[in-house]
């Protein structure tokens, strides 16, 4: 059937022109010297391919280019959900898409009110003296699950393979940072043991990683509501700081 053009305006308009896992813009301004470039894709969530990523013979084809069943996402996330299919299930981008769609309408909501002063208040008692380094998935679950906000950092990379490790920890820590409290108890204990294993991975590449959780205060309107943060930093075994890094210091 393919995809229609309703069915294309309504998954780019509700996605507000976002990957709805990194949340880029996926169209790109024109330059001097060359037009508009599209960096995003219409995603099927379930393929109608038998050898496809999350295919189901029960799913109807004329279900499979409908809004339901698609999701927009950048290039490069496209590729990471197609190609690690047994851990970005159906219902997981299900309600990835969900969680990015309410994002999108937050937040053009917010463009038509008058904003109320917000700030975020550090307790100087709550800050973590020192970070402790992190060698289980659970002990990252830990941090960031149910965390309002995330404060991830790393070295500078050197190669492609730290790249791509360091890039995917970071990932799979901020997509079940956010989905952490709607996880099922089945998908928790198999992100824990994938994060497990990345942090192993790595190890062996020569970076450790350290992280705490910081309970703070959001102050809007004049009124206090609690707030935490899960932080996250990838660092180098080699690196100086490691046994000095303190959480106040700006990262």
């Amino acid at each position: 059937m393919g995809i229609t053009d309703k069915t294309r305006k309504l998954i780019w308009g509700k996605s507000g022109n976002r990957c709805a896992m990194c949340r880029h813009v996926l169209c790109i301004d024109a330059t001097t010297e060359d037009d508009e470039s599209i960096i995003g894709d219409e995603c099927h969530i379930i393929s109608n391919k038998e050898n496809g990523p999350r295919f189901d013979i029960y799913y109807p084809d004329d279900k499979i280019d409908t809004y339901e069943n698609l999701i927009l996402l950048c290039r490069i996330h496209h590729k990471q959900v197609d190609d690690q299919y047994s851990t970005y299930t159906t219902e997981i981008l299900k309600k990835i898409k969900e969680n990015h769609e309410e994002w999108v309408t937050k937040q053009l909501d917010k463009k038509s009110e008058i904003s109320p002063e917000i700030r975020i208040k550090r307790i100087p008692q709550n800050i973590p003296k020192y970070l402790k380094r992190i060698t289980l998935g659970k002990e990252i679950f830990s941090i960031v699950d149910g965390a309002e906000t995330f404060q991830f950092d790393n070295d500078e990379l050197l190669n492609e393979k730290e790249v791509k490790t360091v890039g995917e920890f970071l990932d799979i820590v901020k997509d079940w940072g956010d989905l952490g409290p709607e996880l099922d108890p089945s998908y928790r204990v198999d992100i824990n043991y994938r994060l497990t294993n990345l942090i192993k991975e790595l190890d062996e590449i020569g970076f450790w990683v350290f992280g705490a959780r910081e309970k703070q205060k959001l102050i809007a309107n004049g009124q206090e509501t609690n707030w935490s943060t899960g932080i996250i930093l990838v660092l180098r075994k080699s690196n100086s700081q490691i046994s000095k890094i303190n959480a106040s210091d700006n990262f």
